[in-house]
């Protein structure tokens, strides 16, 4: 589970408790508050998390060229069905009828006609005039406004890189904190992900990237992202603006299964239980949506103004963490039409699959055969964990690696527990199973499976497996 870290959860008490209770990445969004309340975040964030000895992984959002708002004189500004607002690019203070906008293009950007999002498409503007860098439009759909939302032009080309300065600035800040890895907002392409790369390495810096689908480009483009993304996040908030409504099922189904196939990380993000923010119930609604996302595939799911600003966040957590853990027992008697497994078993046959595919398959179908506790993997670049993750185990699998990087990103993966150590050449195997020895996961009689790199030097892959029996 990915959660927001705000004003309503950024106390040590209540991160405890969220870590406790399943939160496995803490999400910073960028976009609003300083680099100093950001900076206290991260170091309270890895204090409980180590507190607790619980692998927790920080994720930078990165804000990226999302149009926002600028600051509201009064909040929530209440827009009124009919009423008439404008919207400018000059650094003016906010009234009831004018609101400042971050974006110089504004006027360039929309016709007379056109349509306006705000906060999340839950504002509809329509444009009826365009006069200089002002833009005068008619309240469609009303509703309270706060600083710094969210504006979307659908169908409109933006006149904007995907990758700011300021979030490359931000990356900077992230590594000097011990942070590695970073959301990616309104991506187009490939390039972009590449470009933050090679800007950390620059920075003498490895990073994790996820991918965070808003944008139709990023639909079209979506198989060169998979390529070079560690994660993508289908993010249904500004997607919901971009493509009708209607056709977000069907899209996060085809993204998340394109993605399993590719064994790269999924998570599904935007409002999967808002209501929460204000109850300590969510809707039926909400907890069939959660259910279906990880009946689809999903490898996590995310919280946003719930853990952020909400009044319950704890209560969400442990309410997210009941809807997973039932719904994946449920899983295989579920009556889920194409069976996610099978259809991913038959592609990755039909494809030519490599050794560490034909290896990862096999290794979870006799991990449920066998009932085994646990599948172990040592991995140095996390490959191995991913593809068995996309199989979707009964079993977790733990991963061992000597990589901090590579243990951040694999909290990400569907089942998969990061541990970090460094595995002494030519003694693996036996430092792997002392280790669960140990630490009391495992008893005599258990049968665990271990999956090895033995015929092959080469990193990533895995050719072997063995089933263990403790003794």
């Amino acid at each position: 589970m990915v959660c927001t870290i705000g004003p309503a959860s950024r106390s040590a008490p209540t991160l405890g408790a969220m870590i406790r209770s399943g939160m496995s990445v803490a999400r910073l969004n960028f976009s609003h508050g300083s680099l100093e309340e950001h900076r206290e975040d991260i170091r309270l964030i890895q204090k409980e998390a180590a507190d607790l000895e619980r692998p927790v992984t920080i994720l930078i959002d990165l804000p990226g060229s999302k149009i926002r708002i600028g600051q509201l004189q009064t909040e929530p500004l209440t827009l009124t069905k009919g009423a008439r607002v404008t919207l400018t690019t000059h650094e003016v203070m906010s009234t009831a009828t004018v609101i400042p906008v971050g974006y110089k293009h504004l006027a360039e950007s929309v016709s007379r006609g056109s349509t306006i999002f705000l906060n999340d498409g839950l504002i509809k503007l329509r444009v009826e005039e365009v006069s200089g860098d002002d833009v005068q439009c008619r309240v469609v759909i009303g509703g309270p406004l706060l600083s710094h939302k969210g504006l979307n032009l659908p169908g409109k080309k933006l006149i904007m890189d995907a990758v700011t300065a300021r979030d490359l600035e931000l990356v900077e800040f992230g590594v000097r904190e011990g942070v590695y890895t970073f959301g990616l907002s309104f991506i187009r392409s490939a390039e972009d992900i590449m470009n933050v790369k090679e800007f950390a390495r620059n920075q003498g810096a490895s990073v994790g990237i996820v991918a965070k689908i808003e944008r139709q480009e990023a639909i079209k483009n979506f198989d060169g992202l998979l390529s070079v993304a560690d994660a993508v996040m289908i993010a249904r908030g500004d997607l919901g603006t971009e493509i009708p409504l209607e056709e977000i099922p069907a899209v996060q189904k085809r993204l998340i299964l394109k993605a399993n196939l590719a064994g790269c990380p999924v998570i599904t993000a935007t409002q999967m239980l808002e209501s929460m923010t204000e109850n300590t119930r969510p809707t039926r609604a909400e907890v069939t949506d959660v259910a279906n996302a990880i009946l689809d595939g999903t490898d996590a799911v995310m919280l946003s103004e719930e853990t952020a600003i909400g009044k319950y966040p704890v209560e969400t957590v442990k309410m997210m963490a009941k809807i997973a853990t039932t719904i994946e027992r449920k899983r295989t008697g579920a009556g889920v039409s194409g069976d996610l497994r099978s259809y991913v078993k038959s592609t990755v046959a039909r494809h030519r699959p490599t050794v560490p595919d034909v290896i990862s398959l096999n290794a979870v179908e006799a991990a449920e055969a066998l009932k085994a506790r646990y599948i172990l993997t040592p991995t140095q670049s996390g490959s191995t964990a991913r593809r068995i993750a996309r199989f979707k185990p009964a079993c977790w699998t733990l991963a061992f690696s000597g990589q901090e990087r590579t243990c951040c990103f694999l909290a990400f993966s569907y089942g998969v527990y990061p541990l970090f150590m460094t595995i002494p050449p030519g003694s693996g195997h036996d430092a792997i199973l002392n280790f669960v020895k140990g630490s009391g996961l495992v008893k005599r009689g258990d049968k665990v499976i271990l999956t090895e790199r033995r015929f092959t030097t080469q990193p990533g892959d895995t050719d072997s497996f063995g089933v263990i029996t403790i003794e």
